[in-house]
């Protein structure tokens, strides 16, 4: 074999080597390759290393098959009392058949816009002004319903729909201010109106807690004075009892206790009464004490 023999051999399996590598293809995490042979659906390829036969093979699409966010632009809906706004939706799905992603329809994207804007009119068409704003929820699950039965002819799963704003026209929001601003006014007024009515009951209850305090330290004043003009009674009465027993006790004549009731009757007298009665043995006493008196200046 001569020298160009050499050549020509070199250059062949060159060429096959470089052949070799340019088909050796690796699909990466999360991804799936659909393989065409002849222009026909052959395969799908998972994530790993693959070798894709020259010039028969080829690549279709590559799929992607993490979640997917896709935002759609504002689209004009009519709400059943006739009020027209933007709302704008955000659409989150996945691929869950590259085969059926590649062939069943045609930009699968737009497929997904389009469905998701036919549907979104059809729920908003059914509801009023204040339901479409405060029902947010309930429309994200019925989009994401209709739209998940739809698609997953084309392989693909609706994980969620989120409406992310909607823009009722300038003169409703303008109206809708007006109401929150009424609404938020009436409420501070009712606080207001709540915070007095308290202030008022703690006042109220504070004069009647006074009231009950001072009625209460009269009543024991009251209570202490009698206890003590009890006390002073009843320390009287012991002392005249006492009195009484020990005089008793001592045994004293007729003529002693006709002088102690003179002497009661003088004090009672202490010049300030007009007239008294003295009985007759306290007179009999008196004059037995007056000649006793005089016959001691006698002698």
């Amino acid at each position: 074999m001569g020298y160009a023999g050499i050549i020509i051999i070199s250059v062949i399996v060159l060429f096959i080597l470089i052949l070799i590598i340019r088909n050796i293809k690796i699909v990466p995490q999360a991804h799936a390759y659909v393989i065409e042979r002849l222009g026909a659906y052959h395969t799908t390829w998972e994530t790993g290393l693959h070798l894709k036969t020259p010039f028969i093979d080829k690549i279709s699409k590559k799929v992607s098959l993490k979640e997917q966010v896709v935002d759609f632009p504002p689209q004009p809906v009519i709400t059943r009392d006739n009020v027209t706004m933007q709302i704008d939706t955000v659409v989150y799905f996945e691929i869950t058949d590259p085969k059926l992603y590649t062939y069943g329809v045609e930009r699968p994207l737009s497929a997904i816009e389009n469905l998701t804007a036919t549907t979104l009119r059809n729920i908003i068409g059914d509801l009023e002004l204040d339901n479409t704003l405060t029902s947010r929820d309930t429309i994200n699950d019925k989009i994401r319903i209709i739209l998940d039965e739809a698609t997953d002819a084309w392989g693909i799963r609706v994980i969620r729909v989120e409406l992310k704003n909607i823009l009722p026209p300038r003169e409703i929001q303008d109206a809708m201010e007006k109401q929150m601003k009424a609404e938020r006014e009436r409420r501070a007024r009712i606080l207001d109106a709540e915070g007095e009515k308290r202030s008022q009951i703690l006042v109220a209850e504070g004069l009647k807690e006074s009231a009950i305090l001072k009625a209460d330290a009269v009543k024991e004043q009251k209570i202490r004075e009698a206890q003590g003009e009890a006390e002073a009674i009843l320390t009287v009465q012991k002392a005249n009892a006492d009195a009484l027993r020990m005089l008793n006790e001592a045994a004293p004549n007729d003529r002693v206790i006709q002088l102690k009731s003179l002497e009661a009757f003088a004090k009672a007298a202490d010049g300030k009464a007009t007239k008294i009665i003295i009985p007759s043995e306290i007179q009999n006493l008196a004059g037995s004490v007056t000649a006793v008196k005089e016959l001691w200046k006698d002698n």
